[in-house]
């Protein structure tokens, strides 16, 4: 393959040949028949690959310079064989400056923390409440035994409780809570009381008002100001902010916050590998200094600190979770138009789709990891 491919690059109709076998190793062809091929309607998306790798081809996508009929297919093949990988020998000083910019950098550190609901979360409830099912989850429903959103986002929050063995009059801690949809749920239906934490303005406005009526109180904190003590603990869909520098920080504090015969359910996306960068495009666009831990760097943060009793992957079941997510978006956008733009359609469905082909193909992971401390006497059995 040659590196150099730049440099050859002329504005013709033709796609240049480092790219044509590059996406063949996927089944995937430019101007194709297939529905998730590529259809090319601007030759400058092949400079933006060339240059800027996965930035670029999302870039382009949002300018418009090609459209595919089945993104979440395209996503699944191109990521099934690896492309992302591939990438890197076309791109490559690319790649290396996006690995040494999440190893030299704190990007999760305290003063930055605030940055990603600025970026995503505070956007709009608006567009998250036409998104989401009612309780707000944002994050993988649990499919197993559901045909609706609503009933897989029921079935989660009940699976959560119940792991978490919740018992009326305890105190649960919920790092992450999100627009209060846990909370709301483990203290109606389990009697316990809950302290959440966001760094959200508009979740926390959110969740207060879903919530005034229950012993909830919604905290806009860093988990690095955490203090206290508490029966249960559970962060559902935070992890993935902590970033690789901070994972023994935050284990230290959740650990510290825990009582000796609780238990602490962390609910997050992994990756199937360790990566020391993210995606480019899901970080400026998405989701800023965001990354996925993999199962190794979750197992030794957690050495000589947590017991794992139960670790539980249903990572497939996010797939049908942000495939609902876009119809659902899709269905509401003729009113959510009068406040986003097309450039806004587009990059919402690369993302929810891009990263429905990314669990897919099972390069995406989700884990429920239940971990305990060792002073912890009860046994515990696993629930599904």
């Amino acid at each position: 393959m040659n590196i150099d491919a730049t440099e050859q690059y002329t504005a013709t109709s033709q796609a240049p040949e480092v790219l044509v076998q590059l996406f063949a190793h996927a089944g995937i062809q430019f101007n194709g028949s297939h529905a998730w091929d590529i259809q090319v309607h601007d030759n400058r998306l092949y400079r933006e690959i060339l240059t800027k790798g996965s930035l670029g081809f999302g870039e382009a996508y949002m300018k418009g310079y090609w459209e595919c009929q089945h993104l979440d297919d395209m996503f699944y093949r191109l990521l099934g064989a690896n492309l992302n990988e591939r990438i890197k020998s076309v791109t490559k000083l690319k790649f290396i400056g996006e690995v040494l910019r999440h190893r030299v950098f704190n990007l999760q550190k305290s003063s930055r923390a605030y940055e990603v609901a600025l970026k995503h979360y505070d956007i709009g409830n608006d567009l998250f409440t036409k998104m989401l099912d009612p309780s707000m989850s944002y994050s993988c429903a649990y499919w197993a035994n559901a045909h609706t959103l609503e009933d897989a986002q029921f079935h989660k929050l009940e699976m959560i409780c119940r792991k978490l063995e919740l018992k009326a009059g305890e105190h649960l801690l919920e790092i992450g809570c999100g627009w209060g949809g846990l909370a709301y749920h483990a203290a109606k239906y389990y009697g316990v009381k809950v302290t959440g934490i966001t760094v959200s303005k508009e979740q926390q406005r959110y969740a207060q008002t879903k919530c005034k009526d229950l012993p909830i109180e919604i905290l806009l904190v860093d988990y690095r100001e955490l203090t206290g003590q508490f029966d249960k603990i559970v962060s559902v869909g935070m992890f993935e902010h902590v970033g690789q520098k901070n994972y023994r920080t935050y284990f230290n504090h959740a650990h510290a916050c825990l009582k000796d015969d609780g238990l602490f359910l962390l609910h997050t996306i992994g990756d199937y590998v360790t990566s020391h960068k993210t995606d480019a495009w899901i970080e400026k666009y998405i989701f800023p200094n965001g990354k996925l831990p993999s199962a190794k760097e979750i197992a030794r943060s957690i050495e000589r600190k947590f017991v794992i009793e139960d670790w539980h992957n249903f990572g497939q079941d996010y797939d049908q979770t942000l495939m609902a997510w876009w119809y659902r978006f899709e269905q509401a956008w003729p009113e959510l138009s009068q406040h986003y733009d097309e450039t806004f359609y587009r990059m919402w469905k690369y993302y929810l789709q891009s990263c429905a082909g990314y669990f897919r193909c099972k390069q995406g992971q989700l884990w429920q990891i239940v971990l305990s401390k060792r002073e912890r006497a009860h046994i515990y059995r696993s629930y599904r």
